[in-house]
């Protein structure tokens, strides 16, 4: 383990660094093989633990999933996902298996498969037909989208994948705090040079990750988070449109 900085010192770091460093930051979608060591893990974990949270109750609970682990999970998500689309594309006999086996239905966060409201749809069109204008995939292309979203069920090659949850007694306190925790993981993953994509697609089906993991019942299972080293895909060269603040801002 490497020395920790002393936290009383002041910051070394200019305003304009952070703001280049924090720019650059973006979702990783396609990551090398190649392992990240536990070491490595482990001191990005720690730096996301200096994130502040509620009276430092810290109600977080942070599942980590590598080798063959991460791989039965990847298998397990695929096969929901498989029953989805084919309740979705099919006829009435996976739409009736869908609904009488329940397999592939929500466990959890059923809310997200919600329509945005008004006010949101046009940031979350925006970003995807860019996202998908530079994968190359145009927008009557459907399997190709489909074949786009699937790759979160792969983790989008990552080695290592994420499962973040909260603590259900402070509701959405909780879930702030989680995610105050995940911006110092992500940066500090920025700053080793790893990649990492927070991934609402798995937010539906925490029984698959319970079924690896003995998480407590009184914590909620948020999203997951790939964490790996960035490939050259091109894929990784997009970046998201950064409002501007005054689309934010009440003054």
């Amino acid at each position: 383990m490497t020395n920790r900085p002393d936290t009383r010192a002041k910051s070394k770091i200019t305003g304009d660094q952070f703001a280049e460093f924090a720019a650059t930051r973006r979702s990783t979608r396609d990551f090398l093989p190649t392992p990240v060591p536990r070491e490595v893990l482990d001191e990005i974990l720690r730096d996301a633990m200096t994130a502040p949270s509620w009276s430092n109750t810290k109600p977080i609970l942070v599942a980590v999933a590598d080798g063959e682990k991460r791989d039965r999970l990847s298998a397990d998500f695929k096969a929901h996902w498989k029953a989805v689309q084919a309740a979705r594309s099919g006829g009435l006999l996976p739409k009736l298996r869908l609904l009488v086996t329940r397999f592939g239905l929500p466990s959890s966060n059923a809310f997200i498969a919600k329509p945005y409201v008004k006010s949101l749809l046009p940031r979350a069109q925006r970003v995807g037909k860019e996202m998908f204008a530079a994968a190359g995939i145009k927008r009557g292309d459907t399997a190709a989208r489909n074949a786009s979203w699937a790759r979160n069920y792969d983790f989008f090659g990552a080695p290592t994948e994420l499962f973040i949850f909260a603590h259900k007694s402070l509701g959405v306190f909780s879930a702030n705090d989680a995610g105050l925790f995940v911006q110092n993981l992500m940066l500090s993953a920025h700053a080793r040079g790893l990649g990492t994509c927070a991934q609402g697609a798995l937010s539906t089906w925490a029984n698959v990750v319970r079924k690896e993991f003995e998480v407590p019942a009184d914590y909620h299972f948020l999203y997951g988070i790939a964490i790996g080293y960035p490939s050259d895909a091109p894929i990784n060269d997009f970046g998201a449109n950064r409002l501007d603040i005054e689309e934010i801002v009440i003054r």
